[in-house]
């Protein structure tokens, strides 16, 4: 399999997710604005994971992009990833309905630590299958975002049990730290085009 054909399936799988979780939010009983109110645990339920499921998307885009080689390893690394982000419906849902219960927002955060992982599993056979000279193992770098993540998300399951608010605010975090824009892959990219090109210039 190309990784155009790879990545098209998970950009199918990804959006599929992302309608199935807005067709779970229910449309309130009352007629006016203060039915919504009711629903404000939903509406940030799923606005926290609508983002997370765009930082998916957007680096899974492009971590597929350096890739040059797709071994039946990356494969089923990429259909555990797609696994545990399929469960972010139920999750959000669960977390939004409880109005953001104890057990329901460290179930919430055990799915991310889960999906967080399966990515990193993903990346490490991306870098294998391509061997030590990937233009992704070049842009990854110490990867600090990937090591805080996990981390992060224990902190917030055990808080969820003390304060979910303060488990909400860490799930917010790790969103925010990966929301701004890294541009290292790009970077890379950019420079082996450039260098390609130069020597395409100096060959006779």
């Amino acid at each position: 399999m190309n990784k155009g054909r790879l990545e098209a399936f998970s950009d199918g799988v990804i959006a599929i997710i992302i309608t199935i979780m807005v067709l779970e939010m229910k449309v309130p009983a009352g007629h006016d604005v203060e039915a919504l109110h009711s629903l404000r645990f939903v509406f940030l339920s799923y606005g926290l994971s609508y983002v997370y499921l765009g930082i998916y998307w957007n680096n899974h885009h492009h971590m597929l992009h350096a890739t040059r080689h797709i071994s039946g390893g990356v494969l089923w690394a990429n259909l555990h990833l797609l696994f545990w982000l399929s469960l972010v419906p139920f999750a959000t849902g669960w977390m939004g309905e409880s109005h953001f219960a104890p057990q329901p927002t460290a179930i919430y955060g055990a799915v991310m630590l889960m999906a967080a992982m399966a990515y990193w599993i993903l990346l490490g056979t991306i870098l294998r299958a391509d061997g030590p000279e990937s233009l992704l193992r070049r842009a990854v770098g110490r990867d600090w975002k990937g090591k805080l993540s996990p981390l992060l998300y224990l902190l917030a399951i055990g808080a969820a049990f003390v304060s979910p608010a303060i488990a909400g605010a860490l799930y917010a975090a790790v969103a925010l730290i990966w929301v701004i824009p890294d541009r290292r892959i790009e970077r890379v990219l950019a420079e082996g085009h450039a260098s390609a090109a130069a020597g395409s210039l100096k060959s006779p």
